[in-house]
C-alpha cells in the first residue's frame, strides 16, 4: 500500500504528453481522503477574495492590468500555514487559492466594461455592477465544468498551463520544503525585487525599444518599424514554462502585424501620420480580435463531440439512468453533477432575464434578445478562453468582449434599441459576458492545480461559486467608492484604458457607426488559412492581439528553455536543467505577482517613489538592456546547474 499514500513531489509524468497506457497519478492519491474543506481553509480563502478583489480592482483601473492572484494567494496560504505550523495543507491550500483567485477574474470581468458606464456619464447603481458580475462568473463556471476533463485530463501535457504551473510549484515547494522550496523562494525574491525596482522605484525601464537609438527612432517614424521588448522578469518565466513551440507562434503573430501589417499601412496616405502603436491599435489589433473570434468557431467545431457529450451525459441523468454514476467514478474525477450543473444554469439564466427585463431594459423582447446574446456568447467563447489561459496563461476576453459589445450593438440598434439606454444595455451585457469568459479561463487554471495534486474536483467547483459572490459584491463596492473619489478617464488617476476603449466603439455605434469589419473578416480569414496549413490559430491570434512588447519575451524565455534543455546529451540530465529552469521561471512568476500587489498598495496609498524623469530617459533603456541581459544570464545559469537525480 505504499504507493497510496501522499507523496511529496510531482511525478515526472506531470508536464509531459503519457505514454500509451501509463496513467498519472496525483499527489495527493484517488483513494485518499485528504483534508480540503475546512473552517480555516474557507475563511482564508474568503478574506483572499475581498482583499484581492479591492487591490486588483484598484490596479486594473489605475494601468488596466490585472495581476493574476492565484499565485500570490498561493503564497500566502502557504506562509500562512508555515506559521500557524500547520501540517498536511496541500488539499486545504488548493481550496484558499481556489476561492481566493475568485477575485482576479470577476475584477477583470468587471473593469474591462462597466466603467464606461461612467466614463459615458450613465448611472450604474451596486446592483447593477454586482449581478452583472455574480450572474457571469456562475455562468463561467457551469460551462466550464462539461469541459474539465477534456482540458485537465485528455490534453494532459500538451497544453503547457503557465500559471497553473507555477502555482502547482508554490504548492508543492511549500508543502515539502528543502531545497526546491529554498530554490523556488530565492527566485521569487530575485524575480520580485528586479520587478519591483523597474516598476515602483524606476531605476531602469520596464521595456526596451529601438526607439531608444537615433536610427531606431527614425525608422519607426519613416518605415513604422520597431522592436519592443518588456524587460519583466514575471514574462521571462512565463516565456519558460510556455515553451518554444508555442512561443514561436504567438510571437510569429506579433511579427505579422508589427513587422509587415504595420509598415505597410504606414507606408499609405491612411497610415502616414500614424506611429506605430496607433497602427497597431487601428489596424493590428482587429485582425488579432477576428483571428480569434475564427479560432473559437474552428475550436467548438472540434470540440463538438465533447459538447455532444456533455449534454448526453446531462439527459442521461435527467432521465435518471446514471443515478449511481458518481459511486463509480474516483475521487479526483468526481465533477458537479450534469443534473445540478443544468438545474443552475438554468435558474442562472432565469436570474439574468429578471435581472435584464427589470433592472436595465424593461420590455420582453429586447430582453430575450439580450439574454441569448449572453447565452450564445458565453457558451461559445467558454473553450476559447480556457485554451488562451490553457496556451499562453493570458486571456484575450477584451478583445472577445469588444466582439460582443459591437455585435450586441448592431442587434439592439436592429431591434429598435439605442442611445442611451441601448448603451447602458450593450454594457451590461458585455459585463455578463466578459465575466463569464473571464471566470471560465481563470476557473480552468485552479483545475489544472487540482489535477496535479490530487484535489477533488467537485469541492473546487461547489466553492468556487462563494468566491464569484464575494468577489463580485467587493468589486462592486470598490468600483462604486472609487467612480466617486476619483472617477474614471481623462484627468482621473484611473484611466480605466479598457473600458475607455469600450465606451469609444460602443458610443457611434449606438448612434449609428461602424466597425472595422473588413479587419475582423481578414482575421477570421487567415485563421483559416493557419488552421489549413496546421499552424494552430489561437496562438497565432492572439500574438496578433497582445502588444510585440509582450510577445517578445514570450519568446526570449522559450529560447532560454530550448537552450537549457538541449544542452547535454544525457537524457537524464536535460530533464532535471528543464525540471529546475520550470521551479526558477515559477519563482520569478510568483515574485513579479507578488510585489505586483505590493507595488499596488503603495500606489494605491498616494507615494509615488517613481524616478520619472531618470525613467523616461534613454539611460535608464541602456540599464534596463544591461538589467535584462543579467536576468536571462542569472536564469541560464542556475538552470545549467542541475544536477540529475541518482
Amino acid at each position: 500500500m505504499e504507493q497510496n499514500k501522499p507523496t511529496q513531489s510531482l511525478p515526472d509524468n506531470a508536464y509531459r504528453e503519457l505514454k500509451p497506457g501509463e496513467e498519472y497519478k496525483p499527489i495527493l492519491p484517488a483513494n485518499t481522503t485528504p483534508k480540503e474543506v475546512t473552517p480555516y481553509s474557507v475563511t482564508m480563502g474568503i478574506l483572499m477574495a475581498i482583499l484581492f478583489s479591492a487591490a486588483a480592482a484598484y490596479l486594473g483601473l489605475r494601468i488596466g492590468q490585472v495581476f493574476e492572484a492565484a499565485i500570490p494567494i498561493a503564497i500566502i496560504a502557504v506562509g500562512v500555514g508555515n506559521v500557524l505550523g500547520k501540517k498536511n495543507m496541500l488539499g486545504q491550500n488548493v481550496i484558499i487559492q481556489s476561492i481566493g483567485a475568485s477575485s482576479g477574474i470577476i475584477v477583470a470581468g468587471a473593469i474591462f466594461t462597466l466603467p464606461a458606464l461612467y466614463i459615458l456619464g450613465l448611472e450604474a447603481e451596486f446592483y447593477k455592477i454586482f449581478l452583472s458580475s455574480l450572474f457571469g462568473g456562475i455562468l463561467g463556471i457551469v460551462l466550464l465544468i462539461p469541459f474539465r476533463k477534456y482540458f485537465v485530463k485528455e490534453m494532459h501535457g500538451k497544453y503547457p498551463f503557465p500559471e497553473a504551473t507555477a502555482t502547482t510549484e508554490v504548492l508543492v515547494s511549500g508543502e515539502k520544503g528543502g531545497s526546491q522550496a529554498k530554490l523556488l523562494a530565492v527566485a521569487g525574491l530575485v524575480g520580485g525585487l528586479y520587478d519591483f525596482c523597474a516598476s515602483t522605484f524606476g531605476l531602469w525601464g520596464e521595456a526596451i525599444s529601438t526607439r531608444m537609438t537615433a536610427w531606431g527612432t527614425a525608422i519607426a517614424d519613416k518605415f513604422k518599424v520597431m522592436l519592443q521588448v518588456n524587460t519583466s522578469a514575471a514574462i521571462l518565466g512565463l516565456g519558460y514554462i510556455i515553451g518554444l513551440k508555442y512561443s514561436a507562434i504567438i510571437a510569429a503573430g506579433s511579427f505579422l502585424v508589427w513587422w509587415l501589417v504595420v509598415p505597410i499601412v504606414g507606408s499609405t496616405a491612411t497610415g502616414a501620420g500614424m506611429s506605430p502603436e496607433d497602427l497597431f491599435q487601428t489596424f493590428g489589433r482587429p485582425l488579432g480580435i477576428g483571428g480569434i473570434a475564427m479560432a473559437g468557431l474552428i475550436g467548438i467545431i472540434r470540440q463538438g463531440g465533447i459538447i455532444r457529450q456533455a449534454l448526453g451525459l446531462a439527459i442521461s441523468e435527467f432521465s435518471g439512468k446514471k443515478k449511481n454514476a458518481e459511486v463509480k467514478v474516483e475521487r479526483t474525477q468526481r465533477d458537479i453533477s450534469m443534473r445540478l450543473i443544468l438545474s443552475i444554469l438554468i435558474a442562472t439564466l432565469a436570474a439574468v432575464f429578471f435581472f435584464f427585463q427589470f433592472g436595465v431594459l424593461g420590455n420582453w423582447g429586447q430582453t430575450i434578445v439580450a439574454l441569448l446574446i449572453v447565452f450564445v456568447i458565453s457558451f461559445l467563447f467558454t473553450t476559447v478562453a480556457a485554451n488562451a489561459i490553457a496556451i499562453v496563461g493570458s486571456n484575450p476576453v477584451s478583445g472577445m468582449t469588444l466582439m460582443t459589445l459591437i455585435l450586441s450593438s448592431l442587434v439592439l440598434v436592429s431591434i429598435g434599441l439605442n442611445g442611451t439606454s441601448g448603451i447602458m444595455a450593450a454594457l451590461i451585457i458585455g459585463g455578463v459576458v466578459c465575466t463569464a469568459l473571464s471566470t471560465a479561463g481563470g476557473f480552468i487554471t485552479d483545475l489544472k492545480i487540482g489535477y496535479w495534486i490530487g484535489s477533488t474536483p467537485k469541492k473546487q467547483e461547489g466553492w468556487k461559486f462563494l468566491g464569484v459572490f464575494v468577489s463580485a459584491a467587493t468589486v462592486a463596492g470598490v468600483m462604486i467608492l472609487l467612480n466617486k473619489t476619483y472617477g474614471f478617464g481623462e484627468g482621473s488617476p484611473l484611466v480605466a484604458p479598457q473600458a475607455n476603449a469600450m465606451a469609444a466603439v460602443i458610443q457611434p455605434l449606438m448612434q449609428g457607426g461602424s466597425a472595422p469589419w473588413i479587419l475582423y473578416f481578414c482575421g477570421a480569414i487567415l485563421a483559416l488559412v493557419l488552421t489549413g496549413i496546421g499552424v494552430p490559430a489561437l496562438p497565432f491570434s492572439l500574438g496578433m492581439f497582445i502588444p510585440l512588447q509582450l510577445n517578445l519575451p514570450l519568446l526570449i524565455g522559450g529560447v532560454v528553455a530550448w537552450f537549457v534543455s538541449t544542452r547535454s546529451k544525457d537524457a537524464a540530465l536535460n530533464k532535471a536543467r528543464m525540471s529546475q529552469g520550470t521551479l526558477i521561471a515559477s519563482g520569478f512568476i510568483a515574485g513579479g505577482a507578488l510585489m505586483g500587489v505590493v507595488s499596488a498598495i503603495i500606489k494605491f496609498a498616494g507615494a509615488d517613489w517613481k524616478l520619472a524623469e531618470w525613467c523616461a530617459s534613454n539611460g535608464a533603456s541602456w540599464l534596463a538592456l544591461v538589467m535584462y541581459i543579467g536576468i536571462i544570464v542569472y536564469f541560464a545559469m542556475h538552470t545549467l546547474r542541475a544536477k540529475k537525480e541518482e
